[in-house]
This record gives structure tokens, sequence and C-alpha cells, in this order.
């Protein structure tokens, strides 16, 4: 009895050891796959996007400049004033509310400075600066989608208040739907030259690991700010045309070598 037990036992014992053996070498397996393989057993391809694109809006931004002592209430109340006329004035030549956006709004102090004369000791006698009054600059971003208008609302804009007008851009409002073309080109092109790589190759293209995506949106296309002496320059401007724009977007896929 005692040795048909241990020859039970055994037995047990090696299927055990089959199964833990069969369960480890099922995990080993399975987890190899889930990792990212080495260099030797993948390879990273890259592809280009270009599409053309026509820019829709216009941007400027404006400044308030207002300087006075040291009653900043006041000073505050002044500024507000010349903003909300300029404001308004954009809104009655067609700019929505939405396309006027504050984006400084800063309160400085101005000081007086004084001649420091040298005494015999050669030491300057010169006391601190001392505060007179203030500034406060106020700006203000501006979206024209009319580019007919661009030069009457930058001079309209002037006379009602504005101290400055800089930053003048044409750009694209949406980048999205012409950002996706590119992508979708630059993946086109990544696995075309993936799988044109596996033939030349003589390899198995396998599964894609990882997909990356590289590149940069376009830059608007600036130009010079003008001063509020520039008034008469800034009426005459002309209907810019605003040319075109390239979107580019680069892709990096990785696929498995089988």
């Amino acid at each position: 009895m005692n040795e048909k037990i241990k020859n039970y036992l055994g037995i047990a014992a090696i299927f055990f050891l089959a199964v833990f053996a069969y369960a480890i070498f099922i995990y080993a397996d399975s987890y190899s796959k889930s990792i990212e393989p080495s260099s030797f057993r993948s390879f990273s391809v890259s592809g280009d996007g270009k599409v053309i694109g026509k820019p829709d809006v216009s941007k400027f931004s404006f400044s308030v400049i207002t300087e006075g002592g040291k009653n900043i209430g006041a000073l505050q109340k002044e500024n507000s004033e010349k903003n909300n006329k300029a404001v308004e004035f954009l809104k009655l030549s067609g700019v929505k509310a939405e396309d006027i956006k504050t984006i400084n709004y800063n309160l400085e102090p101005r000081y007086q400075y004084y001649s420091c004369p040298i005494n015999k000791s050669g030491s300057e006698l010169c006391p601190p600066p001392e505060i007179v009054g203030y500034k406060i600059i106020q700006s203000v971003s501006v979206k024209i989608r009319d580019f007919s208008k661009i030069g009457d609302i930058m001079a309209g804009t002037v006379k009602n208040g504005a101290n400055e007008i800089s930053h003048l851009s044409f750009e694209i409002d949406d980048l999205t739907a012409l950002q996706n073309q590119a992508r979708e080109e630059a993946i086109k092109k990544a696995k075309e030259k993936a799988e044109f790589i596996a033939k030349a190759g003589n390899f198995g293209l396998g599964r894609l690991l990882s997909i990356e995506e590289g590149g940069a949106s376009p830059q608007p296309i600036y130009y010079r700010s003008m001063k509020a002496a520039s008034l008469e320059e800034i009426s005459q401007v002309p209907i810019i045309e605003p040319g075109s724009q390239e979107i580019s977007v680069n892709m990096f896929l990785k696929y498995e070598i089988e």
C-alpha cells in the first residue's frame, strides 16, 4: 500500500511540474510579445504629410496707454473709458464679441529721478527716486474675418482711443481638418516605406508597435507694428493678400520584424 501511495504521489508531482512548466512557458511567451522588442526585432520609419491652407482670419492687438498722477482710481476710469470706446467701435464695425479679448492689463509707477552731485569725498548725494504718478497699459487682441476692413478698422481703433497697433498677422483659425489630412498622408507614406523595406530586406512586416507625431503648426505671417503717430499711414493700409500656408506633420511608426 505504501509503495502504491508513493507511486501515485510521484506521478502527481510529475504532472504538477509539467503543468507548471507549461504555464511558465505560456506566460513568458505572452510577456515577450507584450513588451517592446529589442532593436534587432523591430525597425522604425517616418513619413511626412503636407497640405496647403489659406489664412481665414487676421489678428492684431491694440493698446490703450494712460499716464497720470497718483490718483489710481481716476487713471483707471480714464483708461477704461478709452478702451471701451475702442471696443464699441470694433463691435459697430462688425467684429464679434468673441473675437475681442483683453490680453494684458498693467499698472506701473512713474518715477522722478534726480541729478546726483558729487561731494568732496567723491560719493554721490542722491535722493531716492520718487513716485510721481502711474501708467496703465491695457492691451486687447482682435480677430478680423473680413480682410477688406483691416485698414479701416485699425485706423478707427486709433481714432477711438488706442495709442498703439501691433502684431498684425494672418493665420488659419482652425487647423484641425488640415492637420488631420496631413497626418493621413504622413501615415500612408510611412506604411508604404515600411512595406518596401520589409520586402527589400526579405523579412515579414509584423504588427505596429508604436506611432508618434512630430512637426509643428504653421507660423502666422506677421507685419510690422504701427504707432498711433502714424494714423494717416494706418488708414492707407492696402488690402493685403494673406497668401497660403503649408501645414506639415511628421509621423514615426515602429514595426515588429517577423
